[in-house]
């Protein structure tokens, strides 16, 4: 498959200039184990890779991705709990100081979110886009009612909000809350516009989102 061909020479460029350079910083981690100070929790889209955005060397960053770049609630019913796992993994185990939470523009999982045709049929065979955006279903209400759902300032509402409801969730995971109220670690929210290359940066005082240009 030529897709698979195409990663194959990134590869090899890979081990002909990136791995020669980082070889030091990869012995380093394998000695000491990873020892990153923040959590990045992002979207699956593949235009928005943190440690591309953020130019970070391996092992800086622990990063989750998923649809929309969501944090559910803390709950402790039965089931697969990637993104709580791996919550629980970094703040518990690597004991990172920050965690980020970094939506973007033009989001299709927030896209989808605020799509009445999603909401009212079966978008795929196993339902698992819709039901994975219905954390977002009381912000789309918000969002809809003041922006409507089809415009692209409803659709960046909605990408705002979803960070915000992220971090929220958070904050309901007991070592979480735990750890921010002891001043150890700290939530940080982050919006990156693909058009326009650049990080916008939560302020939670304030609940604006201020360039870092």
């Amino acid at each position: 498959m030529p897709e698979y061909a195409e990663l194959l020479n990134g590869y090899r460029r890979f081990r002909t200039d990136t791995y020669p350079r980082q070889r030091a910083r990869f012995e380093e981690t394998i000695a000491e184990g990873q020892q990153p100070k923040l959590m990045v929790i992002g979207c699956s889209d593949s235009r928005v890779d943190p440690a591309q955005i953020f130019d970070v060397d391996p092992g800086e960053i622990f990063v989750v991705r998923n649809v929309a770049a969501l944090v559910p609630p803390y709950e402790t019913s039965p089931g697969l709990h990637g993104v709580s796992a791996a919550v629980e993994f970094a703040v518990q185990f690597l004991k990172v100081k920050q965690v980020l939470v970094m939506g973007h523009g033009r989001c299709g999982g927030c896209q989808a979110a605020l799509s009445q045709e999603l909401h009212s049929a079966d978008a795929g065979a196993g339902g698992f886009v819709a039901n994975w955006v219905k954390l977002l279903d009381d912000a789309r209400a918000t969002v809809a009612d003041e922006h409507g759902t089809t415009s692209r300032e409803a659709e960046l509402a909605m990408e705002f909000a979803a960070i915000k409801l992220s971090i929220e969730n958070l904050r309901s995971f007991p070592f979480v809350a735990d750890k921010e109220a002891a001043g150890t670690l700290k939530l940080r929210g982050a919006h990156f516009s693909i058009s326009e290359g650049v990080l916008y940066s939560l302020d939670q005082d304030t609940g604006e989102f201020k360039s870092e240009e």
